[in-house]
């Protein structure tokens, strides 16, 4: 079997205020590279949570977790920073696009903030996604300017960016409708296949049940 690229150990994580409250609990996930994996369960249980701990944006926690073979429990946020602009997209259900900005440049960011490739090369890369999305006629519309399902696009072209590993996603469909919520499972179907692999939160049952894995959460563990 190949080498995970997840690997998360024993997670524990509570909140302190107002009141001490474990929201995980011994949690221990193992993902495969290419995968698409849901992860559902009632409001309040630790899905949220979850994700944010498992995408490094949440460093509280005791346990351990690797990624792409690298231990990243106890990085510094400096490398932490680093390595997630790296290794993790991240699509969630508010995009979070900057409206002033066009679209190209929203894509844009997170490789220039890498520093790895010439402005033109990246420019080249977030044309090529805004291809793959769909899109690519809104590359220079300012982005406050778009649907909210081509805005979700938007956001997920620029997930991809870095060509990270894992795509994180929080709803990413909460707030759209029925088509445009099957054409970003579709493109999430599409990017596994490719060998990206998926980690999804999601309210939705039919998003759910088409995806690869269901992880089942309950009171701050999974249960299936």
């Amino acid at each position: 079997m190949n080498e995970p690229i997840l690997e998360a150990t024993q997670l524990n994580k509570f909140f302190r205020l107002p009141e001490p409250f474990q929201v995980l609990k011994d949690i221990s996930l193992s993902v495969q590279k290419g995968e698409f994996i849901t992860i559902v369960g009632k409001s309040g249980c630790g899905k949220s949570s979850l994700l944010y701990l498992l995408s490094t944006l949440d460093t509280d926690y005791t346990g351990n977790l690797s990624i792409n073979g690298s231990k990243v429990t106890g990085l510094n946020e400096h490398d932490l920073s680093g390595f997630r602009n790296e290794h993790i997209g991240f699509v969630f259900q508010f995009h979070y696009l900057l409206p002033e900005f066009t679209v190209l440049q929203n894509i844009m960011i997170p490789a220039m903030k890498l520093g790895k490739l010439s402005r033109q090369q990246i420019e080249h890369n977030a044309m090529q996604r805004l291809e793959e999305m769909g899109i690519r006629d809104v590359a220079l519309k300012p982005s406050g300017k778009l649907s909210g399902g081509q805005q979700q696009r938007v956001a997920i072209a620029r997930a991809l960016i870095n060509n990270p590993g894992i795509i994180m996603a929080d709803e990413p469909t909460g707030n759209l409708d029925s088509n445009n919520t099957q054409i970003i499972f579709n493109i999430f179907r599409q990017l596994a296949q490719e060998g990206n692999t998926i980690l999804a939160v999601t309210h939705d049952k039919d998003f759910a049940a088409r995806s690869d894995r269901i992880i089942e959460m309950m009171d701050g563990r999974i249960i299936h």
